[in-house]
């Protein structure tokens, strides 16, 4: 639920009024936010300062429009029906889904916004708040866009990983991998030439924030080179002892 005091929401409303929507124009977002008065404020105030506002109003449909859809920000309640938003968030990066989020919560402690930001969002606004800093940070948020985070294809070497497709090729043949190696594949190639820790690993590809003190990350890592190094002379995928891993053009 969105809370705000009567005054920000004033604010919100001549600001989004009188100025010109500048570096937020033409911008889509989608708001996910089960108060339904609340959300059709934002939607409002969102579209009269130029930017196209959608809206779901439990986790699940979220979740489903965020997936199926383009946008440039998600503006996201924690507390949602259905599902809720942190479990929204964590599923669009598990299906590689970068759209940059904002969380909005009523739960406003350090623990709370580390929670959140380590979930996936990119920024966590505390409640009540006043809707300018909402705009600003959004039309931040949207800058992003195109950004190397952004990118639709990775490449090294003749490996190619496709974002929105799932496709992985090497030399133009397709190589089909599960999901949890191809999440695998795209953080590597995303840090590509720079050494990825187990740590970083079991963070932003497992969601763990603890060592389970098993060979998971082996194991897969080893699936994983099996499939795009098999009957390639170039191997790419390297293991960094005592560091971790890197994935690496040397050819």
């Amino acid at each position: 639920m969105i809370t705000m005091s009567a005054a920000p929401q004033e604010d919100a409303l001549s600001l989004a009024e009188t100025q010109p929507a500048g570096n937020v124009g033409r911008m889509k977002i989608l708001i996910i936010e089960d108060d339904l008065e609340a959300a059709a404020y934002l939607t409002k105030a969102f579209r009269e300062a130029g930017i196209v506002a959608d809206h779901a109003s439990d986790g699940e449909s979220g979740l489903f429009m965020g997936s199926e859809n383009t946008y440039d920000v998600i503006v996201i309640d924690r507390m949602l029906p259905r599902r809720d938003g942190l479990s929204v968030i964590s599923e669009l990066r598990r299906k590689a889904i970068h759209t940059p989020v904002l969380i909005l919560s009523a739960l406003g402690q350090v623990d709370d916004r580390v929670t959140g930001l380590r979930a996936g969002g990119d920024d966590y606004l505390p409640k009540p708040y006043a809707f300018s800093e909402l705009l600003a940070r959004v039309e931040v948020l949207g800058r992003r866009k195109g950004t190397p985070d952004q990118e639709v294809v990775y490449r090294v070497g003749d490996l190619e990983l496709d974002r929105l497709s799932h496709e992985v090729r090497r030399g133009g043949k397709e190589i089909p991998l599960q999901p949890r190696e191809f999440r695998l594949l795209e953080y590597l190639m995303k840090n590509a030439g720079q050494v990825v820790t187990r740590t970083m690993l079991l963070e932003n590809v497992w969601d763990y924030h603890f060592d389970p003190q098993t060979n998971v990350i082996d194991v897969h890592v080893s699936r994983l080179r099996s499939k795009i190094e098999k009957d390639y002379n170039q191997p790419l995928l390297k293991t960094i002892r005592g560091a971790g891993y890197m994935i690496k053009d040397e050819g």
